[in-house]
Order: structure tokens, then C-alpha cells, then sequence
């Protein structure tokens, strides 16, 4: 039984730690202070050191000997790399879910978009990062496949280290999870593959200018 109550702890912090990430609690390339942490949660250093372990084999955190634990800091070749990759898996969920779709998730959905419009008038990345998540989320869940939609959000939990967008590209972000929204109303399985192909372009875009600017 203390076995058990150890690995619920674990499990617990776990969950609080990948929650204060996707908030950007700790910035990319930060250090986690593991003392601090153990103090704030009022647990020792141990489940603290399970849940970092857990988070580091998915990509989020890394363990440097004699350095300490660091927030994973996503280049942008990094993340250039990842959106090649996401542009072809997420084509293929919204495919699928044309054919599981509902009101209800169309309805949630909608809700969600709402609030995007509105952390994107307010020029909040955070906001706009955690809504995209659970935007694209709902269309992972609805593909059907539970494979694809683990390597979905493994692949969106490695990105969640990346910097957030500057005003602009939060608009065409909006303008584009609005795109993908009408095309999975329409039952239209092109139209919704190709939607969520071209989200995903349009950021491999931005990033490649970013490159250029910066080389």
C-alpha cells in the first residue's frame, strides 16, 4: 500500500509539473530548482525525481550531471522538424474524424474557438498556446485511432517548450483553426485534411523566415 501511495504522488506531481510547463511556469532553457520545488509541494526530493524522470524521457526537461535539470529550450530547426512531421499526421486525424465528428465536439469546438478569439485580441500566447492544445486535441480524439492520437500528443507535448507567437501569427493561427472548424462541419474530408496540412505549413513558413532573419 505505501508502494501505491508513493506512485500516486508521483503520478500527482507528475501531472502538476506538465500543468506548469504548458502555463510556461518555467521558461525555456531554465533550470529547475528540485529543493524548491520539494518545499513548495511539501514532499520530498523523491517523487519530485520520479516525476522528472517521466518528463524527461517524453522530452520536457533534461537532466545534465553536475548542472542540474533544465527546461528543454525547442530550437527552431527543432520545431521546423516537428511541424514537417505534425503536417502529415494531423492531415490524416482530420481525415479520419470527418467520420466520427459530432455535434457535441463540434459544439466544444466552437466554445473553444471563441475563447482563442479572445486571448488572441488580449495578445496572450500563453492563452493561445493552451487553447490550441485542446483544440487540436479534440480532433485527435475524434480520428478514432488511438495510436495516432498518442504520437499526436507526444509530438505536441515536445513543442510545448517552444517560444510563444508574436500578435500576427496568433491571427493567422485564429483565422486557420476557423478554416479547419468549417471544414470538419462540412463532412468533407479533403477539405479538412488539406486545412489542417496548410495550419501547419503556414508555421513552417513563419519559422523559415525567422531562420532566414537569423542567419
Amino acid at each position: 500500500m505505501a508502494i501505491l501511495r508513493k506512485e500516486m504522488l508521483s503520478s500527482q506531481i507528475y501531472r502538476v509539473l506538465k500543468d506548469m510547463i504548458a502555463n510556461y511556469r518555467f521558461s525555456p532553457g531554465s533550470r529547475l530548482n528540485i529543493e524548491k520545488l520539494a518545499k513548495e509541494f511539501g514532499v520530498s526530493r523523491t517523487p519530485i525525481w520520479e516525476a522528472v524522470r517521466r518528463l524527461e524521457q517524453e522530452g520536457l526537461l533534461k537532466n545534465i550531471p553536475n548542472r542540474g535539470v533544465f527546461m528543454v529550450e525547442m530550437t527552431l530547426p527543432m520545431a521546423l522538424q516537428l511541424y514537417q512531421v505534425r503536417e502529415v499526421l494531423e492531415g490524416l486525424a482530420g481525415k479520419l474524424a470527418v467520420d466520427n465528428i459530432d455535434d457535441k465536439i463540434l459544439k466544444k469546438m466552437e466554445k473553444c474557438l471563441e475563447k482563442l478569439r479572445k486571448v488572441v485580441e488580449e495578445d496572450d500566447p500563453i492563452g493561445y498556446s493552451r487553447l490550441d492544445f485542446n483544440f487540436h486535441a479534440m480532433i485527435y480524439g475524434a480520428s478514432g485511432n488511438p495510436f495516432l492520437q498518442e504520437i499526436l500528443e507526444s509530438i505536441k507535448n515536445k513543442m510545448r517548450p517552444l517560444v510563444p507567437l508574436d500578435k500576427p501569427s496568433l491571427t493567422r493561427g485564429y483565422e486557420e483553426h476557423k478554416m479547419i472548424l468549417e471544414a470538419l462541419r462540412s463532412k468533407d474530408t479533403d477539405r479538412a485534411e488539406k486545412a489542417l496540412q496548410q495550419h501547419n505549413l503556414g508555421m513552417q513558413i513563419e519559422i523559415q523566415k525567422v531562420i532566414r532573419r537569423g542567419s
